[in-house]
């Protein structure tokens, strides 16, 4: 329950451009505000009801996730490997672990070099998103008896058509404090929630497109090249992690 009010505050983060309410602060105070909020939401995410072994794992993921992600600062368009260990940790512990895999992993790459801005908070909530839609299709195989294939085929389906929504999503805010008042393709404070949405969506058509194209085309080629392994590894240490140790009478 935490996680979903969680993302309905920062869904708001998204929504304000397109609901017409001139009267809202403009973009780099409300992404400033959404940036604390989003760091305290994931560490109060990742920190609560969890043990020392699924903490100590938790890091070691999201430190790995920050490695990748500063390791491949420009990948070919869109493409990150940063969603594939998201996509993976959500796939095998749940939407709420996903959750704090990827805002954590964004929140330490971010720390690590310099990578502070308005951007941020976006960037947090979007990828932890990635996990949570992993972890609500790993629920989901796991209830049904299916081929050996199925939970790989599923994350990589995931990973593909998440590419074009996450690059949607970022691009909200390069929209609102980028493109301004451009004609047809810009925001200006104030506009008709109609109007918004057409220059949003001719806007991304425009530049965002085939840029996230390789973003899912990425997903889904690491999912398939190495999906099948570090899923079984993330597995067995789930079985690990979740022993109970019981009383002999």
């Amino acid at each position: 329950m935490r996680m979903w009010l969680i993302s309905l505050a920062g869904l708001a983060l998204f929504v304000w451009p397109f609901v017409g309410l001139g009267g809202l602060p403009d973009a780099p105070a409300l992404t400033l505000m959404g940036g604390s909020v989003a760091g305290l939401l994931a560490v109060e995410v990742g920190l609560r009801g969890l043990d020392a072994r699924r903490l100590a794992l938790l890091a070691v993921l999201s430190a790995i996730d920050a490695g990748l992600r500063l390791a491949v600062v420009e990948g070919i368009g869109g493409f990150s490997p940063v969603y594939f260990g998201v996509l993976c940790a959500g796939f095998v512990f749940g939407p709420s672990y996903g959750f704090a895999v990827g805002a954590l992993s964004i929140l330490v790459s971010a720390v690590a070099e310099g990578g502070i801005g308005p951007w941020l908070p976006y960037q947090v909530f979007t990828t932890g998103w990635v996990g949570v839609a992993a972890g609500l299709a790993g629920v989901a195989v796991r209830s049904i008896r299916g081929p050996h294939w199925l939970p790989v085929a599923t994350l990589a389906a995931v990973g593909l058509l998440s590419g074009w929504p996450v690059g949607a999503l970022l691009d909200v805010q390069t929209w609102v404090a980028g493109y301004r008042g451009v004609p047809q393709l810009g925001w200006l404070p104030g506009m008709a929630p109609g109007a918004a949405l057409a220059n949003f969506a001719r806007f991304y058509l425009a530049t965002s497109l085939l840029y996230d194209s390789f973003r899912s085309g990425g997903n889904l080629l690491m999912v398939a090249l190495f999906g099948a392994p570090v899923v079984a590894a993330l597995e067995r240490l789930r079985r690990r992690l979740s022993f109970e140790v019981v009383r002999a009478e």
